[in-house]
């Protein structure tokens, strides 16, 4: 009898990293269930990859749609159940924790964090009667965060946090749980988090242009930066195959080089003197501008 291909479920796979893990494990032969939002991208997916890839309509925002989801791929395999979950999806928000508008900041923890949990929680009876394995993708963000993407930083912390906790707890089941933490990587979610925070920046109120423009000049000089030097996301995707696959998978997977490097640093430089070194790197401010508008008072006062 042909043995049946195993199994994974990928969010967020409407492009950027999500669709690069999807299109790099169809080419091995897995069969893929890839969440989109959007028919286009179901259509785009389809068009570059096997017949064993399935788009599956899934916004992990909406309860409703996860449980839809987690049902249709219920039904597509069996009693067999699901080999992989790779929680993909996300957003950045950014902007001076002083100023981020709550409830941006609540959508950021919506989706990159209460969204995880729901879509593992909805997969998990699947994953487990296949002794599976949960890959959450998280960022080198949650070991060190740099200015305005404290909300971003936050939920990629909170990402850690709950796959130690997962780890823990599915061991007796014997399902590996891992984290992938890349540094910035070339993908369409780059454009779509600069228009993003350009648009949360440019709502500021005039008294955070006159407290933070230098800093946000600087990120924002950083971020092309970093930009330029992005990984290519078929880097990411033969992390989450090792993940996925090997017979030893760890519990993190560090990619590209900068990311090794800001690991190493929140690991090993105390506090105070990496705050030293990302000031300088990204030619921060030292001391507050001179205009500091008075409590309640306009940029223009």
């Amino acid at each position: 009898m042909a043995v049946a291909p195993k199994s994974v479920m990928i969010t967020g796979a409407s492009s950027g990293i999500g669709a690069a893990c999807a299109l790099h494990l169809d080419k091995l032969g897995l069969r893929v269930f890839a969440g989109v939002r959007k028919q286009s991208d179901a259509e785009s997916l389809r068009a570059r990859s096997s017949p064993l890839l399935t788009p599956i309509a899934l916004d992990i925002a909406d309860t409703l749609s996860i449980s839809t989801a987690a049902g249709a791929v219920a039904g597509a395999v069996g009693g067999a159940g699901l080999d992989g979950l790779v929680n993909n999806a996300g957003v950045v928000v950014a902007g001076p924790v002083e100023f981020l508008p709550l409830p941006e900041l609540r959508r950021q923890l919506e989706i990159n964090v209460v969204g995880q949990v729901a879509v593992t929680q909805a997969f998990l009876p699947l994953v487990r009667a296949a002794r599976g394995r949960i890959v959450n993708m998280g960022s080198i963000a949650g070991r060190m965060v740099t200015p305005l993407l404290g909300a971003y930083g936050a939920s990629k912390f909170a990402l850690e946090a709950l796959t130690d906790a997962l780890r823990l707890e599915l061991a007796p089941w014997s399902i590996s749980v891992s984290i992938i933490e890349p540094a910035a990587v070339a993908t369409p979610l780059w454009g779509k988090a600069a228009k993003t925070a350009e648009a949360t920046l440019e709502a500021l109120p005039s008294e955070a242009v006159v407290l933070y423009g230098e800093v946000i000049q600087a990120a924002r000089e950083a971020s092309a930066q970093a930009e330029k030097n992005a990984i290519d996301p078929a880097e990411v995707a033969r992390a989450v195959e090792h993940a996925l696959t090997a017979a030893r998978p760890r519990t993190r997977y560090l990619v590209g080089k900068d990311a090794k490097i800001r690991a190493a640093m929140a690991m090993l430089v105390p506090d105070r003197v990496r705050d030293s070194i990302v000031a300088k790197a990204m030619r921060l401010p030292k001391t507050a501008p001179s205009a500091t508008p008075k409590a309640g008072e306009g940029a223009w006062g």
